[in-house]
């Protein structure tokens, strides 16, 4: 009897054992679930406040655009405000030559006083960078020459600007206009004529 008793009361104390440890397990459980439920609460509340700041980045970001956009159509609208003012002296020159040669009728002036303002145009142009070259004795050059059309010249080298046309312009050494221009070739009478002899000797 005393054998029966010892080995229920063994029973009981391994149960309450597991049970006392099946209880520390459920209970570690929980602690661990409501510390992962925090976790994930904290976590939450950061990514809420990064998408906050995220919107707010993109609408700064946006306005910032809107308004480099804004700043930059007023500056190309404006841009050539300086230039144009420098350019306005020319026309009332002009307009005053052609209204003193209207009533004098003295073309000579008028000439002159168009030569002088031509004259102090360029000068204000290459200040802004606008500069005309020379294109006439020089060899063709396709960044800076177009050819309208070729001529035989025996007196020149083949290639070389016979006549300029048309001015070519430069803006900050970047071309913006070619000048237009004739361009020398070989004679080919010329040319047939030294073959010619060349086979007469031969």
């Amino acid at each position: 009897m005393e054998k029966e008793k010892d080995i229920r009361t063994e029973n009981k104390t391994t149960e309450e054992k597991e049970d006392k440890k099946e209880m520390e397990n459920r209970e570690e459980k929980e602690a661990t679930v409501v510390s992962l439920e925090k976790k994930l609460e904290e976590k939450e509340k950061e990514l809420t406040e990064c998408k906050d700041k995220m919107l707010r980045l993109a609408a700064e970001l946006e306005n910032f655009k809107k308004r480099v956009e804004r700043e930059k159509l007023e500056h190309m609208k404006f841009a050539l405000e300086e230039f144009a003012k420098e350019l306005l002296p020319f026309l009332d020159n002009l307009e005053r030559a052609i209204a003193v040669a209207k009533e004098t009728k003295d073309m000579e002036k008028m000439i002159e006083g168009i030569e002088l303002t031509l004259s102090g145009y360029f000068k204000t142009l290459e200040r802004f960078g606008l500069k005309t070259f020379v294109a006439e004795g020089h060899r063709f050059d396709p960044n800076y020459h177009e050819a309208l059309s070729v001529e035989e010249n025996p007196d020149v080298e083949e290639n070389t600007v016979l006549k300029e046309l048309l001015r070519g312009y430069t803006l900050h050494d970047r071309v913006i206009r070619p000048a237009l221009v004739v361009v020398s070739k070989k004679n080919q009478s010329a040319g047939q004529k030294e073959g010619g002899q060349g086979k007469s000797n031969a």
